[in-house]
């Protein structure tokens, strides 16, 4: 707990759960306490970002009617300490490129996602996709 009590401080530090509180009562989100020192941000209904649940500082926000597992809650608070790591606001850039890599390379945003990987693709309800693009460090011949 000592842990989650330290990540939570550095999230309020940051200004990534304050961006994330904001977004709640903008969204006019239900908000509740979670586990895991997490606040639960229920009833996100825009279309952007995908997915049933996803993370801001220490808001997790998640659609309406999903019901949250303690697996799934882990992988949110994964991100969490995420955002800590990364100093905050930073995670959300470097969260998209990670995003962009994957999609590239798989065809899924998730699968190769360091992000996501690190919280637990299986935890977060992901289906690892296998990799489409691969990368060679060969040099290119030349012609003539």
């Amino acid at each position: 707990m000592r842990a989650a009590r330290t990540r939570g401080l550095w999230n309020l530090v940051n200004l990534s759960t304050p961006l994330g509180l904001v977004g709640a009562v903008v969204a006019r989100c239900e908000l509740r306490p979670g586990p895991l020192g997490l606040i639960e941000a229920r009833g996100w209904t825009a279309p952007f970002p995908g997915g049933a649940a996803f993370t801001v500082g220490d808001v997790v926000f998640t659609r309406p009617g999903l019901r949250m597992t303690p697996e799934l809650w882990r992988h949110e608070g994964a991100h969490a300490a995420q955002y800590a790591a990364c100093l905050g606001l930073p995670f959300l850039p470097a969260y998209a490129l990670a995003a962009a890599w994957s999609s590239w390379r798989t065809g899924d945003p998730a699968s190769r996602n360091a992000f996501e990987r690190g919280a637990g693709l299986v935890r977060g309800g992901y289906v690892e996709r296998p990799v489409i693009r691969t990368l060679s460090l060969r040099p290119l011949r030349r012609r003539g």
